[in-house]
């Protein structure tokens, strides 16, 4: 069984994640192990891939929900090929191309909000695009200019 699987502390060594980090990628549905007769975790060889995958997706800020639906897209037995790696490269690469859009252009308007101190709630471009919120009535609203 060693000569295909990593224990867990093993597989923290390879991967450079702390056990307990293991542990939630396991609980959260992001990787798989089995067990040995002595009831002790044993991850496949090819679980340091999704592990190293997992932790390139999370500082290129991916969700750990978007990188779990991604991973169950991929067989679970074996690593995971170039190919899957591409295909899942792409769509994330698509996400952060429009989340650094929207950055940008939030970036940008907040040079229109100094000095204002949001005292002009009908001007404001972060805080009440187009004035939509004075469209639904007077009182309090929901301020959430995100789509």
């Amino acid at each position: 069984m060693s000569d295909f699987s990593l224990s867990v502390g093993e597989a923290a060594a390879r991967s450079g994640v702390p056990v307990s980090t293991l542990h939630f990628y396991e609980s959260k549905g992001l990787i798989r192990s089995t067990r040995s007769a002595g009831n002790q975790r044993r991850y496949a060889r090819a679980e340091l891939r999704r592990i190293a995958i997992i932790k390139v997706a999370q500082r290129a800020g991916i969700p750990l929900a978007e990188i779990r639906a991604a991973l169950a897209s991929v067989p679970p037995s074996g690593p995971i090929s170039a190919r899957e790696w591409a295909r899942l490269s792409k769509h994330w690469k698509r996400d952060l191309d429009e989340r650094i859009e929207r950055l940008t252009s939030l970036r940008d308007q907040l040079g229109d909000c100094i000095g204002c101190g949001c005292l002009s709630l009908t001007s404001c471009p972060l805080r009440n695009p187009g004035d939509v919120l004075g469209e639904q009535g007077p009182g309090a609203r929901l301020i959430d200019p995100s789509p």
